[in-house]
């Protein structure tokens, strides 16, 4: 059965992004009341504010964790045009704050002109670095050379996109077949120009980002990003948020021995959504990336999953205030059609105004060794089976019950 809970986030105005550290435990959520709260999940399942802080001198537009092997460090970007890292400090100096933990602001990034309006850690493979992009269409990577000491972070890259940056994100993949590159889109409000997405690729032998594909189709603005987990795959997926949901595959193209350049990928839009009826904000994918969750304007989260067939369909619509929408034709009219540990997680929508534009529930890697694991054939196959269970052999069984029926040693009749 589906259970929503809602929390009492207290910001003083819009909030504008919600994030799960690595292991779902602890929350992030960032506000134009220009300030950054950290929440903790209790051993009962409540959302406790275990802090809160004024982070900018604006709206704080995104809030994002690094991996927890680099300690609990948070970034914040902002339209007062910079980017912030964030550390959790336990203290031990006095009785009086030992085992207490506060943040402390380890470093901000004023490189940028305009409001910055993404941050991402790059994945942990690559070390400790954070993306930035901002309205002036230029996206900035630093690196921590040592990663005990997070005040010191240098400018590697800066790319100029020739267009207002909205949105990033990494491609996640550790496969040495797939060199580092991200994506980052575009909310340019001018539809006659196209390619709103842009995939850019590290060069080893120019150790320079280049761009490797541009998604031309794209002609809306996009609000939000996101790659799928790898799992493997030799080709990519990609998550678009503009006026409808997308999901692109990008296929590596077979590269010349002789070819130094980016790689280039065949397109393939795999789905195109518009349920949602209006702007769509956010997209976020599960850790297996069979179920991708995304959220607009009409005030609801729809989640998306693809058969074996790989045809993608609607699976679970869920409304603001936490509850299943009904009556929606040719829609679930209740949250059951979804199995597993996707559901469960749903409890941690967050309550705040304009639930559809601002936040949607994290998704949970199923169970492995669950149906909802996906070892198993479609239920379609598995339920509707007319074969007639399998019946041991008679000799079989006969060999069953003489065992059955031997007698017992005689210390073991006696009771001993």
């Amino acid at each position: 059965m589906f259970v929503a809970r809602s929390i009492a986030a207290d910001h003083k105005d819009l909030i504008h992004d919600v994030s799960y550290d690595f292991h779902g435990r602890r929350m992030a959520t960032c506000s134009s009341d220009q300030s950054v709260k950290v929440w903790d999940k209790s051993e009962n399942g409540e959302w406790l504010c275990t802090a809160s802080w004024k982070t900018h001198s604006g709206s704080v537009w995104r809030v994002t964790w690094a991996h927890p092997e680099f300690g609990q460090v948070l970034a914040s970007c902002s339209f007062d045009r910079t980017a912030a890292v964030w550390e959790e400090i336990v203290g031990e100096s006095n009785d009086k704050q030992r085992g207490l933990s506060h943040w402390i602001k380890r470093t901000t990034l004023v490189d940028s002109r305009t409001s910055v309006t993404d941050v991402k850690f790059a994945p942990k493979h690559m070390g400790l670095m954070l993306t930035t992009c901002s309205a002036d269409g230029v996206v900035r990577i630093y690196e921590a050379p040592d990663v005990m000491n997070l005040s010191q972070w240098s400018l590697q890259h800066e790319i100029s996109c020739k267009l207002s940056c909205s949105c990033i994100s990494w491609n996640p993949s550790s496969s040495r077949a797939h060199p580092p590159m991200f994506a980052v889109g575009s909310d340019d409000s001018n539809v006659t120009y196209g390619g709103k997405v842009q995939i850019y690729e590290y060069n080893e032998n120019t150790r320079k980002y280049a761009k490797a594909e541009t998604l031309m189709t794209v002609t809306d603005a996009v609000h939000d990003i996101a790659f799928a987990p790898n799992l493997g795959r030799s080709f990519h997926v990609l998550a678009i948020a503009t006026k409808d949901v997308r999901i692109f595959k990008l296929v590596p193209m077979r590269k010349e021995s002789t070819s130094a350049g980016p790689t280039k990928f065949e397109v393939q839009i795999v789905a195109q959504f518009d349920n949602h009826n209006s702007q769509v904000w956010r997209v976020s994918w599960n850790i297996t990336s069979t179920l991708l969750a995304s959220s607009g304007d009409d005030g609801c989260v729809r989640l998306w999953k693809a058969n074996y067939m790989d045809n993608w369909k609607c699976t679970g619509i869920l409304k603001g205030d936490g509850s299943p929408l009904t009556g929606s034709s040719g829609q679930p009219t209740a949250m059951s059609t979804i199995v597993g540990s996707s559901v469960l997680t749903s409890q941690n929508a967050l309550n705040g105004m304009s639930a559809g534009r601002y936040f949607f529930p994290p998704l949970d890697p199923p169970t492995v060794g669950t149906r909802n694991g996906h070892l198993l054939p479609p239920s379609s196959l598995i339920e509707h089976c007319d074969a007639e269970p399998m019946q041991p052999h008679p000799q079989i069984l006969t060999r069953r019950l003489s065992r059955a029926l031997l007698p017992l040693p005689e210390n073991d009749r006696e009771g001993n």
